[in-house]
């Protein structure tokens, strides 16, 4: 039984995955601090208001029996926060991502040769032009 979970293991690339998860954990928490505590900050500053994410579109106000007041609004500065970190964090990790992982060379094309009387790539083992029909022998 172990044995066929140790083979499980390794044949499915399972402790890759296991890593790969656990590591991404980290690097997210890195790149939202990033987010949050570096650049969120001076994109503060940037703007008119430093506070945008706390900006909200008040509905209705209530005061309860107890007499404190309870506001309904629209949320608005945190939704737009956090579409601003989500962006900033799927930069990071395309960027991360185009760094760390190389595309492979394409396929060299199979072998061929030209069709002597058309012209047209035929493989190099052909005895007739599948184009032109013609006997390729000799």
């Amino acid at each position: 039984m172990i044995r066929g979970f140790k083979e499980f293991l390794l044949k499915n690339n399972v402790a890759a995955l296991a890593v790969a998860v656990i590591i991404g954990g980290a690097v997210g928490k890195v790149v939202s601090s990033l987010a949050a505590d570096i650049l969120m900050p001076l994109i503060g500053m940037v703007l008119p208001s430093g506070e945008w994410r706390a900006a909200k579109l008040v509905i209705s106000k209530t005061v309860g029996p107890d007499g404190k007041e309870a506001i309904n609004a629209i949320n608005y500065g945190t939704f737009f926060g956090s579409l601003v970190d989500f962006i900033i964090i799927a930069l990071v990790v395309y960027v991360m991502t185009k760094a760390l992982i190389k595309e492979a060379p394409p396929a060299p094309p199979p072998p061929s040769k030209n069709c002597p009387r058309c012209k047209e790539s035929i493989a190099i083992d052909a005895t007739k032009c599948k184009f032109c029909t013609a006997d390729l022998v000799g």
